[in-house]
């Protein structure tokens, strides 16, 4: 069979509207004058995803449900400029979109408007199965209506990886795309216990790598039974927006992995594009290229073997410990 796309993106298409605000929380007032402006740009999650692996040379196809809208139409010239394969279904509920409040120091707000849905959105099984029977990979949003995807991806040979970003470890709607995933990823922003909501998901599901990113403190891999901690890498710039950093780790991740690297060096590959997310601002649509990545993660590599390695650093399973 032939595959001749490298990563199937399924869902997590849409537009976000910027706005920079003084402070988060944001206290009640009648006005905020916002000076940097108010901008609207196409770019979620499978959004910015699929444009993190084009931009490493991975041929990429991107599929999820669209309305015809001017947010669809942002979302299609997105995926024309960047040169994207883009099948969208038709959403009759328009475009998914989202206000995101962003703050001087990078943190985010995001408000999802969850009218562009419906219960019984589904991604058409057939033109699912066609995608992935001619992919090597598959990466899934938990956006609805993906989880329903999951049984056909599996049936058609592809591995899996998924995003579960500020899972709290026991909502169940994570759980079919956790459980499901070769490689997970997640923030440990909402974990009281991060390794053992990571062990749990390896135990009860498919994943062979787990990642959890906690932001400034790097990132936490797990793979055969061994929990590592991996460093983060300086910006290369100041840090204006946290926006997409999670999306440009997993793209630079799974460039790795479907490159045959060893987990913690696809990690290594992770925090180094996170780290130049962070110095993007919301406004823009900007991942590293194959070179450049491969540059800054050979500095920061070289940078970190000269330095003492901090937190967990592989553990066999066993002897648990808390890395919040």
């Amino acid at each position: 069979m032939s595959r001749d796309t490298d990563v199937l993106v399924l869902g997590g298409a849409g537009v976000d509207t910027i706005v920079y605000v003084p402070e988060l929380p944001l206290p009640y007032a009648d006005s905020y004058m916002i000076e940097p402006g108010i901008r609207t740009r196409a770019g979620q999650t499978g959004d910015f995803v699929a444009l993190g692996l084009n931009a490493l040379g991975l041929r990429t196809h991107h599929i999820d449900m669209l309305g015809d809208d001017p947010e669809g139409e942002l979302v299609r010239a997105l995926h024309r400029e960047k040169g994207i394969a883009l099948t969208a279904v038709p959403q009759p509920a328009g475009t998914k979109r989202a206000v995101n409040l962003v703050s001087p120091d990078g943190r985010r707000l995001s408000l999802y408007d969850t009218s562009r849905a419906h219960a019984d959105d589904r991604l058409p099984e057939p033109v699912v199965r066609k995608l992935a029977e001619s992919s090597r990979h598959a990466h899934v949003s938990i956006t609805h209506p993906c989880a329903f995807a999951l049984p056909v991806l599996r049936e058609a040979g592809v591995t899996l990886s998924t995003d579960l970003h500020n899972w709290d470890g026991e909502n169940v709607y994570h759980e079919p795309f956790a459980l499901a995933a070769d490689v997970v990823f997640l923030s440990t922003a909402a974990l009281t216990d991060p390794e053992r909501t990571m062990r749990g998901i390896v135990e009860r599901g498919l994943a062979e790598v787990v990642v959890a990113t906690a932001g400034a403190d790097g990132a936490f891999l797990l793979t055969d039974g061994a929990l590592t901690h991996i460093p983060a890498v300086t910006p290369p710039a100041p840090v204006v927006d946290s926006n997409g950093a999670g999306d440009a780790f997993a793209a630079a991740f799974l460039f790795g992995w479907l490159n045959g690297e060893p987990p913690r060096r696809c990690a290594q590959y992770g925090a180094v594009a996170g780290a130049y997310a962070c110095t993007v601002p919301s406004t823009e649509t900007a991942a590293l290229h194959r070179d450049e990545l491969l540059t800054r993660a050979a500095a920061s590599e070289a940078a970190t073997a000269n330095q003492p390695r901090g937190g967990i650093t592989d553990r066999p399973h066993g002897t648990p410990r808390p890395v919040a």
